[in-house]
């Protein structure tokens, strides 16, 4: 299916957003460590590729399992409604009404969520029959009236489902404030925090949907940076994961040239141990990095090398346009992005950041970071990237999201205004 960006990461954020709530409620000793029901996701998702029976993990009861790992069901059918219902049905459960209903109207609530970017738990209702679609709508009902807590037999699929939806519909949805630090895709975390209290089982079923709502971007920067598991998967694994099955296969990588370019390694203009750097100089990757933060997708060529040196490495989505579709999450991926930087400073690794070319992404994040560090003013900020970096040039909607990101709102001047 062909999914525009704003799509695409949204379907990357159900497997990705329903690992990483396993992982928040597993209490492994391994923080971010998911357990066997990812596992089984994992499994459905690489059968979904493969084109075989996606019948392999069926139950005859109205336990919860089935429920858990349905995120990739509904990615294999994000063009197919009437499929997916039928594969929800013969693929997650056997003979049992209430999982099978369950899984359906998840699955289905999944997909809506992908592709329209609304959460809505009964966008498959009419794909019930009666009187299970009744039921189900009073279910509903209970739940956007309920506490998570309230909900004590979670391991039973009905109570699972209700607790991840109160969960989800409870949970109040911060206003997109960036001056203050507040975004509406923060949403994704603080319902998944929510949803622990009716236990792991209800954080998964819950984090599938939120991912497809909010995008896998939307998914803190310190939860990927620790998310893994078997069999030896990390979070960039689950989004390459997650496109191959919503694109029916045809997602792949970038191969970027430009080996002909001299590498772009220079320190920022405030820290010496944050080295801003382009996809050259990723790959002549100097001694004593210890952290990278990829502000592109780097390619299987240059994974290989990347983790031979350190395994703390975020791979971050943030397209560099001015097209305000492409960066549906913005302003938050700019936050957490820095967030993430000076955590990984205060504990005392050299970190390099790059993208592509070091023109966009790369001074934008160290604009950033230099207003927080020292307070500068975006154009001062821009400046000394400009500085450090000659070619430095950020897009319009970066230098809006920077003007955004001033805590006391800004100086009323223009993203032309700092150029």
């Amino acid at each position: 299916m062909d999914l525009s960006t704003a799509q695409l990461d949204r379907a990357c954020g159900v497997l990705l957003a329903a690992a990483a709530g396993d992982a928040l409620g597993a209490g492994h000793e391994s923080p971010g460590e998911w357990t066997d029901d990812t596992f089984t996701a994992i499994v459905l998702a690489e059968t979904a590729i493969a084109g075989a029976d996606l019948a392999v993990s069926r139950e005859r009861t109205a336990g919860n399992g089935s429920l858990m790992r349905a995120a990739p069901v509904a990615l294999a059918f994000l063009d197919d409604p009437d499929g997916l219902a039928e594969a929800a049905l013969s693929a997650l459960t056997h003979d049992d009404p209430e999982a099978g209903d369950a899984c359906v109207l998840w699955c289905h609530a999944v997909r809506h969520a992908v592709l329209t970017g609304r959460l809505d738990a009964r966008a498959g209702l009419d794909r019930l029959a009666e009187p299970g679609r009744t039921r189900w709508a009073e279910r509903l009902k209970k739940a956007e009236q309920a506490r998570t807590q309230d909900f004590t037999r979670t391991g039973r699929v009905v109570e699972a489902l209700q607790a991840a939806w109160c969960a989800i519909t409870t949970t109040e949805v911060p206003e997109d404030e960036p001056s203050a630090g507040s975004f509406r895709a923060d949403h994704l975390r603080l319902a998944l925090e929510e949803a622990t209290r009716g236990g792991r089982d209800v954080a998964a079923i819950a984090g599938g949907l939120l991912g497809a709502a909010y995008g896998a971007s939307a998914v803190p920067a310190r939860w990927r940076l620790e998310l893994h598991g078997r069999p030896g998967l990390r979070s960039r694994d689950l989004v390459a994961l997650a496109a191959t099955v919503a694109t029916g296969g045809t997602y792949a990588r970038p191969v970027y040239g430009g080996g002909h370019r001299p590498a772009v390694t220079e320190p920022h203009p405030d820290d010496p141990g944050l080295l801003l750097a382009d996809l050259a100089g990723l790959r002549a990757m100097p001694p004593g990095v210890t952290a990278v933060v990829s502000l592109c997708t780097v390619g299987e060529q240059d994974e290989e090398a990347v983790l031979a040196r350190t395994p703390h490495w975020l791979e971050v989505r943030l397209a560099d346009t001015d097209d305000p579709a492409e960066n549906e999450n913005l302003d938050f991926v700019l936050h957490d992005t820095v967030t993430a930087i000076e955590r990984l400073r205060a504990a005392g690794h050299v970190v390099l950041v790059h993208c592509v070319a070091a023109y966009s992404r790369t001074p934008t994040i160290g604009a950033l970071y230099a207003m927080r560090r020292t307070g500068a003013d975006p154009g001062e900020a821009i400046a000394a990237m400009e500085r450090a970096l000659p070619e430095a040039d950020p897009t319009d909607a970066f230098r809006d999201a920077l003007q955004r990101a001033r805590p006391d709102g800004g100086w009323g001047i223009g993203a032309r205004g700092l150029r």
